[in-house]
């Protein structure tokens, strides 16, 4: 079943955090990461908006965490956490309606 892993963060430093991205996205890709929405555009209705929101669909969440376990990614994620604060990150299955 998919998975979203979902992240909303403030950057402190974007030079930093614009290495993260570039570093991290072929080790998204090497897990079938896919992001489905992403970036600093965003409407609060509710709360406080966070400066980057992401959402990545992965198929499963074995693949998620494999990803986020990755010995590579845990050298970039250093990264993004140096380069960022209020972080949230949380994966969430996919939403099935029961049957009726």
């Amino acid at each position: 079943m998919p998975v979203y892993l979902i992240a909303n963060y403030d950057v402190e430093d974007s030079e930093a955090h614009d290495s993260y991205i570039l570093a991290a996205d072929p080790i998204l890709v090497k897990h079938g990461g896919e992001i489905l929405a992403a970036g600093d555009e965003v409407k609060e209705l509710e709360g406080q908006a966070r400066m980057v929101n992401v959402i990545i669909k992965f198929e499963s969440e074995a693949s998620a965490m494999d990803f986020y376990n990755d010995p590579d990614y845990k050298r970039v994620k250093q990264i993004r956490l140096d380069s960022t604060k209020n972080r949230t990150v949380i994966l969430a299955p996919q939403f099935v309606f029961p049957p009726m």
